[in-house]
């Protein structure tokens, strides 16, 4: 076989499913609804409780529900094509088996290498957010503090204010590896139990805080353009800067798919799971912008914690306690999604023979990933423990809309290729859907064009430096695929 001939070859469609119709790997034991709380706790969490408010704030006004929008018309083009890949290739791995199906091996290896870090840092920095509800709620509860060493990371921009591991936010992610390790159906109740509290704690911040809104608040809707050194903020090109912001928060349904050989009946549930999940998902962050921008004015909502502050701010301190519970629920179930799905994206690239196969060799009593899960604990918990969130944060999503890219082009050529194939979910207006759905990621990678005083500008978009990081990853991604996954790969020689 050829040089250019290996970076291309790919299993087929029909092995794909065969492999998912008999793989024993994985004991099958999620549902439906298990399926969806898993979309719903890794889209659910900052979004709510940070972005919304914070992008109101600094970028949008109240229109950042527009925001909201942009960012998930974007995003609900990407869940189309998970669906109909999902219910087509029922096989663990997500858009890297789906990229595997139908672009080839080496742009497969290098989606599954991309998902791989950005999942994991995802975990690492919702860590760090979870432990700084927790403590501010133990403080609040029992007026107790953690030594000023355990309270978080060392941070270069602050060397003198003692800090030097993040103890909860470690711990919390190696607690979450050992129930994945254990038994993933207990993790995926326990993952349930608290999407139910986190979706009653936003249905609270609804409920309660539509009585408390003026609507003189959403006037402006999109406040005047705002000109600061650190760029433009508000009139259309905030909104459409924010856009690029709150994405993080309007993906997380393409974990659940990771989960495709643990379904009970993935073609017909894992579909359903993706829509629906993004579904409630999207009317929940509407809601919350829409009344946390009627109840203060949107500048007061530049807080680390933008509920909590809306709320103190008209006194409802009763409801302050409850908030926190559920934003610590809604974190934990965005950890939980997460490393569920690193682990399982690389245990399929070591099944493929990509990695070493040591690594996807499943616990012979819990019939789990044991091995990548546990790995992926201790980096995660020292990534939290370490690293101040900062930039680490902004890696996140130039993967995953790379990936959306990935899944849209190849959910529409395999269209053409084999149009005859059975799809339990077919992707409406495909023609439509997946052109549109690769540029809207593009753009929120780039940055959206846009002309001023005669110029051509790209707004919003995400830092040149974040690029620079991200091909640095990838090029590391490639030497290790030359070196060792090109030789060592299943499809090697011919061999299955």
């Amino acid at each position: 076989m050829g040089f250019l001939a290996r970076l291309v070859r790919h299993k087929s469609v029909e092995q794909l499913q065969a492999e998912a119709g008999g793989s024993s790997d994985f004991r099958r034991v999620l549902g439906l609804w298990q399926l969806t709380a898993i979309g719903i706790g890794a889209i659910i969490g900052v979004g709510v409780f940070v972005l919304a408010g914070q992008q109101a704030a600094v970028n949008a006004g109240p229109a950042v529900i527009v925001s909201f929008i942009v960012a998930g018309l974007g995003s609900a083009c990407a869940a189309l094509a998970y669906a109909e890949f999902s219910g087509l290739i029922p096989v663990t791995g997500s858009a890297y088996t789906y990229g595997y199906a139908v672009l080839g091996e080496l742009f497969a290896w290098i989606i599954g290498w991309d998902l791989l870090i950005e999942y994991a840092l995802i975990v690492g920095v919702v860590a760090i957010g979870w432990s700084g509800y927790v403590q501010a709620l133990i403080e609040q509860l029992f007026h107790v503090q953690l030594p000023v060493w355990a309270q978080g990371a060392y941070d270069p921009a602050h060397p003198g204010n003692g800090k030097v591991f993040n103890v909860i936010a470690a711990a919390i992610s190696l607690l979450i590896a050992v129930m994945l390790t254990v038994r993933t159906e207990w993790g995926a109740r326990f993952n349930t139990a608290v999407v139910v509290i986190k979706v009653i704690g936003v249905a609270l911040v609804i409920g309660v805080g539509a009585f408390f809104v003026d609507t003189a608040n959403w006037h402006p809707f999109i406040p005047p353009v705002v000109h600061g050194t650190d760029g433009d903020h508000f009139g259309w090109g905030g909104v459409l800067a924010a856009s690029s912001v709150v994405f993080f928060a309007v993906f997380g349904y393409d974990t659940l798919t990771t989960a495709a050989e643990e379904a009970r009946h993935p073609q017909r549930d894992l579909p359903r799971a993706v829509l629906l999940s993004l579904a409630v998902s999207m009317a929940l962050y509407l809601a919350v912008s829409l009344v946390l921008t009627g109840m203060v004015p949107y500048a007061q909502l530049n807080s680390p914690a933008p509920v909590d502050a809306a709320f103190k701010a008209l006194g409802l301190d009763w409801v302050r306690g409850i908030i926190s519970v559920a934003a610590i629920a809604g974190i934990t179930s965005v950890l939980f999604a997460f490393m569920l799905g690193a682990a399982r994206i690389w245990f399929a690239l070591s099944r493929d023979g990509l990695l070493p196969k040591w690594f996807s060799q499943v616990h012979p009593k819990y019939g789990t990933p044991a091995r990548p899960t546990m790995i992926l604990g201790v980096f995660t918990a020292l990534v939290a423990g370490f690293l101040p969130i900062g930039e680490v944060a902004e890696l996140v999503n130039i993967g995953t809309l790379s990936a959306f890219i990935v899944i849209c082009a190849s959910v529409l050529i395999l269209r053409v290729r084999k149009p005859h194939l059975q799809r339990s979910f077919r992707t409406p207006a495909l023609w439509l859907v997946a052109p549109a759905g690769m540029l809207f990621s593009l753009l929120l990678i780039i940055g959206w064009p846009w002309i001023a005083n005669g110029h051509l500008h790209f707004l919003g978009g995400l830092p040149a430096v974040t690029i620079w990081r991200f091909v640095v990853w990838m090029v590391l991604g490639l030497a290790i695929y030359f070196l060792y996954g090109m030789r060592h790969s299943r499809l090697e020689g011919g061999r299955d």
